[in-house]
């Protein structure tokens, strides 16, 4: 089949990759100049699985009352609430419930885990490096009380068998040595030793420039206008450069999927949640992070990516607003200073924002849709890159009509008609 793909993020990319190792024909478009060039392009780098966990969660509306109070808030909600903001919100709180936790919270480790281990496998089969490292993540608890708050997290980690360490604050500087400067700072902390880091946007780029020297071709500067129907058929996709055409078409466009989808009947339940990045260069390496380290209090991962550090996080719901306001920059390097003081020379920062493609009830939607040759690789929020070998091996079987490698039960598109 010619199966055309809409989005050259690490989604799209990684999908093109397994559909093209099916033996399919491959076309991905994407209206910028090169691949992983919007939210793949500087996230905060951590792959991890064991960290998937929705934020639609028990609790989590007195939280974001809190959150939203905090000077270095690590939730934002800018005024002028849209309807799509309201409905989304509404479908959020309705799986802020116990049991909707735990059965949204399984669906996305039983990806993420599988996900990492086709990372793995892709990084030995085709030998790309993209400053990786496999030292594994720390949640850092700044008190006692949020140690104890992440034992439903790990019984979930404990019956898929994912393995941990729960750490007193000795042990967490003896994960990460470059926090022996601010242990006054923290508690403790949950630590994966499987998970990894890794560049995102180096990853996504150099795995495109493979799939063109096998000949999948990639149409990029090309902006996407419209799918074109007959029936419950997608006849072709539209663009400021003429029409393409193929046998199944998947859509692959992060937080601008749902737009594209909506003239067709189809509602993709997606939301942008902002988040932000900045890149600094480490100046003093063992005062630096060895790993990723996640701040549980300000909701920001601080990650090693080679020479330099990057931190990422917040929430913010503001529509496709892609501003960069000085204050979150200021957030992001209280958090790096804050932990990690004279790690890095701050005075040589790279901020960024990026949308991320968030679903209410936490998992992606992978799959078919309700047009015959249409489907979908959306909605991963702050886990595109920990689940993106995964969605695509998964995704590349329904496309294939071959048996799924994983269950496929609750992340496609039907669970929201039930």
């Amino acid at each position: 089949m010619r199966v055309v793909i809409l989005g050259a993020g690490v989604v799209g990319v990684t999908a093109a990759h397994y559909l093209h190792r099916a033996g399919h024909e491959v076309v991905v478009i994407d209206r910028q100049p090169g691949a992983a060039l919007e939210t793949s392009f500087a996230n905060a780098g951590e792959v991890s699985p064991g960290y998937a966990s929705p934020w639609a969660a028990p609790g989590i509306p007195l939280k974001a009352i809190r959150w939203l109070l905090m000077r270095h808030a690590p939730l934002i909600l800018r005024p002028g609430l849209d309807a799509p903001m309201l409905r989304w919100l509404a479908a959020m709180l309705r799986n802020c419930t116990e049991a909707r936790y735990a059965v949204n919270k399984s669906r996305m480790v039983r990806l993420a885990e599988f996900s990492r281990d086709e990372l793995i496998a892709l990084r030995k089969d085709l030998g790309i490096e993209y400053d990786q490292r496999s030292l594994g993540t720390l949640q850092l608890f700044r008190t006692g009380k949020q140690m104890d708050g992440s034992a439903k997290d790990v019984e979930v980690l404990r019956s898929y068998g994912v393995p941990f360490e729960l750490l007193d604050r000795d042990g967490c500087i003896r994960a990460e040595p470059g926090l022996a400067a601010s242990g006054d700072r923290f508690f403790g902390g949950l630590r994966l030793p499987n998970d990894e880091t890794g560049d995102c946007h180096l990853f996504t780029s150099r795995l495109a420039e493979r799939l063109v020297e096998q000949g999948v071709e990639f149409r990029f500067s090309t902006s996407i206008e419209a799918l074109e129907t007959s029936g419950s058929t997608i006849t072709a996709v539209r663009t400021d450069r003429g029409r393409v055409t193929g046998d199944a078409y998947l859509m692959a466009l992060g937080s601008h999927s749902p737009a594209l989808m909506h003239p067709l009947g189809v509602r993709l339940p997606i939301y942008p949640v902002k988040g932000y990045s900045i890149t600094v260069p480490i100046v003093e390496p063992d005062r630096a992070p060895v790993s990723t380290l996640l701040d549980e209090t300000y909701k920001i991962a601080i990650t090693r990516l080679g020479d330099r550090i990057r931190v990422g996080g917040m929430a913010e719901l503001s529509g496709y607003d892609r501003s960069l306001p000085q204050r979150r920059e200021a957030t992001l390097l209280h958090c790096l200073t804050d932990l990690f003081p004279a790690a890095a020379d701050t005075r040589q920062t790279s901020f960024w924002s990026g949308l991320r493609p968030m679903t209410p009830d936490g998992p992606p939607i992978i799959g078919r849709t309700p047009l015959s040759n249409l489907y979908v690789n959306s909605g991963h929020g702050t886990l595109g890159w920990t689940m993106a070998c995964g969605s695509a091996a998964l995704v590349a079987s329904i496309i294939s009509g071959e048996r799924p490698p994983i269950d496929p039960e609750g992340i496609g598109l039907e669970r929201y008609r039930r």
